[in-house]
């Protein structure tokens, strides 16, 4: 993070006792007048002057973000993803989905199923939205490819299911 000119690194279990032991002036900024301490503190000349160090500490500080981040992804909620309202998360909780790991694990198709399974006038536009949101991009920019062999298979589903 730069601040005012400033290089601070975010700090994680692998950097805090380093930060703290040379006693690193963190990151401040004020919020509704009040101000609040950051977990990130600034590179001083000591740390500038040594390359080796420092390269350790941004990396460090690199895989504990990108492993918070891949974490966080896990706990994500499912209305988060792209397409996919409060509604509709409801729903698929209903059938048994409740998180975005058993959403990818059961794919668009099989979820489109199970919710036509409680919800039988569902029709192709939430396959698309779920095939949507587990690719992470609006329905709408999903490749045409694609969305075409939804359709026709969500047709040809729901036809099968009137006889």
């Amino acid at each position: 993070m730069v601040s005012e000119g400033e290089l601070y690194l975010r700090a994680c279990e692998q950097t805090e006792v380093y930060f703290v032991k040379r006693a690193s002036q963190p990151l401040l900024y004020n919020k509704r007048g009040r101000t609040i301490e950051l977990n990130y503190y600034r590179v001083d000349e000591g740390l500038w002057s040594d390359r080796e160090k420092l390269v350790q500490l941004s990396m460090d500080a690199l895989f504990s973000a990108r492993r918070e981040k891949s974490r966080q992804r896990a706990q994500q909620r499912l209305k988060d993803l792209p397409n996919l309202t409060h509604s509709l998360e409801m729903m698929l909780w209903e059938v048994g989905i409740a998180d975005v790991r058993t959403l990818h694990a059961y794919g668009a198709k099989r979820s489109w199923i199970k919710l036509r399974g409680v919800k039988k006038g569902l029709g192709v536009q939430v396959l698309l939205a779920l095939a949507g949101a587990i690719c992470g991009i609006h329905e709408a920019a999903l490749p045409a490819a694609t969305r075409q062999e939804l359709v026709e298979w969500g047709h040809h589903y729901e036809q099968r299911q009137r006889r």
